[in-house]
């Protein structure tokens, strides 16, 4: 089945692509000829991936999936929630948001948070939601070079390894993007009556 994942994200891309599998081929907004910047101007996590996703689908009339992400951290009281990619503000980078994140929390005893994904899937004019999350704790410094978001300074539940240092193997477990992910093509596989393509 072909899919268009709305997002140029090279990370993202690779995540989904090898969480997939053969069943499913995933082609990028690039793929497309995509360069739009697409909105996420709502006010919810499960705003922005209807958000984007109807963007894609009703001006490329493409069956597509669209994902928004945000870590939810008690100490800050939900925050960044939402505004996870753009917490310390317009063109921020990664760093500079885990930056920020390090410095709120600094002598913070309370270190829990949950990273929260929710995929919005158009097919057909239906829309779809799904959604993963993993809990975990908030480091006080950067561990490892690998992922990408606030990957370096989150310890999810029951590891001793940031994301950040984990295998892609073994981050694709366990993450909330690949639970999100693997419930969608779960959903798909098992109610295929409701999509024109079959998937073996």
């Amino acid at each position: 089945m072909k899919l268009v994942f709305a997002s140029n994200n090279k990370h993202k891309l690779e995540e989904i692509a090898e969480i997939a599998g053969s069943a499913f081929q995933i082609i990028s907004l690039q793929e497309l000829g995509c360069t739009d910047e697409i909105p996420e101007t709502q006010p919810t996590i499960e705003g922005n991936a209807l958000q984007k996703a109807r963007y894609i689908y009703n001006k490329y009339k493409v069956n597509c999936f669209a994902d928004d992400t945000g870590l939810e951290i008690e100490a800050l009281n939900g925050d960044p929630g939402v505004y996870s990619a753009r917490f310390a503000g317009e063109g921020c980078s990664f760093d500079d948001n885990m930056d920020k994140t390090l410095s709120l929390l600094k002598g913070t005893l309370n270190r829990k948070a949950k990273f929260r994904t929710v995929i919005a899937l158009l097919y057909n004019e239906k829309e779809y939601l799904f959604e993963g999350f993993v809990k975990g704790d908030m480091l006080e410094e950067k561990r490892g070079e690998k992922g990408f978001g606030y990957d370096a300074i989150f310890m999810p539940e029951g590891y001793n390894e940031s994301f950040a240092q984990m295998s892609s193997t073994i981050k694709n477990k366990l993450s909330h993007r690949s639970m999100a992910a693997r419930n969608m093509m779960a959903f798909i596989k098992s109610n295929q009556q409701l999509f024109s393509e079959t998937i073996v």
